[in-house]
């Protein structure tokens, strides 16, 4: 019982906090420069954190399917950053530059939350394998190096150093290839 309590209780927080698509970073262009003084968090901040999330009970249907809709829109957000951020790259485009990669490298750290078990192909449709919750260390390092690839191209952006993140987004680009080939289903 304290487990589907404390299940509960961190899908309604996590799902609370991304408020709704027009809400959402990765569909609020105004949300995507951050004007906060604080730095974000680091990768390895976020790996007990991303334990405690992989270990959680299983949401009910609904609460999977709400889940799988915010996954879907954060992982969509993060397509649309980084072709935005190459188009910004090939302009020198600072401010855009800047953008995309504050968008990454908030969006990155969550990821861990947007898998809970019960969140699989055997709820509804989604490109996420199974092989998520078979290989979860796996999943969880890879999760945490993208990560750390989008805050370190953030940082390089936010001083303004457009070849450093010209330098870095391949980076970027392999860490997020390096998850989506064991654990990303191709599109139907």
């Amino acid at each position: 019982m304290r487990m589907t309590v404390l299940a509960a209780t961190a899908a309604a927080a996590f799902l609370g906090g991304c408020g709704g698509p027009e809400t959402s970073q990765a569909n609020n262009g105004s949300a995507n420069i951050s004007n906060s003084a604080q730095p974000p968090a680091t990768a390895n901040s976020s790996a007990t954190t991303d334990n405690m999330v992989m270990l959680a009970m299983a949401p009910s249907r609904d609460q999977a399917l709400k889940i799988m809709r915010s996954r879907h829109e954060a992982m969509e957000g993060l397509g649309k950053a980084m072709k935005a951020l190459h188009r910004a790259l090939d302009a020198g485009d600072i401010n855009t530059v800047r953008a995309q990669t504050a968008t990454m490298a908030t969006t990155a750290p969550k990821i861990p939350a947007l898998f809970p078990p019960g969140t699989g192909p055997d709820v509804g449709k989604t490109r996420a394998k199974p092989e998520i919750w078979k290989q979860q260390d796996v999943f969880l390092r890879r999760s945490r190096e993208f990560a750390a690839a989008a805050q370190t191209i953030d940082a390089a952006a936010k001083a303004g150093d457009l070849n450093k993140v010209m330098a870095l987004h391949e980076d970027v680009d392999k860490a997020c290839k390096a998850c989506h080939d064991p654990f990303r289903a191709p599109e139907h």
